[in-house]
C-alpha cells in the first residue's frame, strides 16, 4: 500500500513538474494528443490536422531553455534528436523546417495569428488567445 501511495505521489509531482504548455490556435479542432503524434507534428511528418487543415509549426532556439524542456519533459527527446529529424525532412526535399521565433512572446502572438498554427510556451496568462492541447 505503502509503494501504491508513493507512486501516486511521484505520478502526480511529475505531472505538476511539467512547466512546458503545448499551445495551439483556437481553430484547432483538438484539444489533447498523444505523445506519438506530438513528437510526429514537432517532427515535421504529421502536417495535417484530422479535420485535414494545414498545421503551422512554430519553435524557439534550439537552446532556448523552453525549447529544452519541451523536447526533454514533454517529447521524451533531446533537442539535436528533433534537429536532425527537421534536417533530414528538409534536406531530402519532404518537408520544411518549423518556423523559429525570436522569443515565447512572439511564439504565442504567431499561434494566436496563424489558423491551425501549434508551439509551446512555459506559461501560457489567462488572456492569451491560444488554446492548450493536453500531450496524453
Amino acid at each position: 500500500m505503502r509503494r501504491l501511495a508513493i507512486g501516486l505521489c511521484l505520478f502526480l509531482f511529475a505531472q505538476l513538474a511539467w512547466c512546458v504548455d503545448i499551445i495551439g490556435n483556437r481553430s484547432v479542432s483538438v484539444d489533447s494528443l498523444s505523445l506519438a503524434s506530438a513528437r510526429s507534428i514537432f517532427g515535421m511528418r504529421q502536417v495535417k490536422w484530422p479535420d485535414n487543415s494545414h498545421i503551422q509549426v512554430f519553435v524557439l532556439a534550439d537552446t532556448h531553455p523552453t525549447h529544452v524542456a519541451l523536447c526533454k519533459e514533454r517529447l521524451n527527446l533531446f533537442p539535436y534528436q528533433l534537429r536532425q529529424s527537421w534536417d533530414r525532412l528538409v534536406y531530402s526535399g519532404m518537408a520544411q523546417a518549423p518556423t523559429e521565433v525570436g522569443n515565447e512572446e512572439e511564439l504565442i502572438n504567431k499561434v494566436a495569428a496563424t489558423p491551425g498554427a501549434i508551439g509551446y510556451v512555459r506559461k501560457v496568462k489567462p488572456n492569451d488567445a491560444i488554446k492548450i492541447i493536453a500531450i496524453q
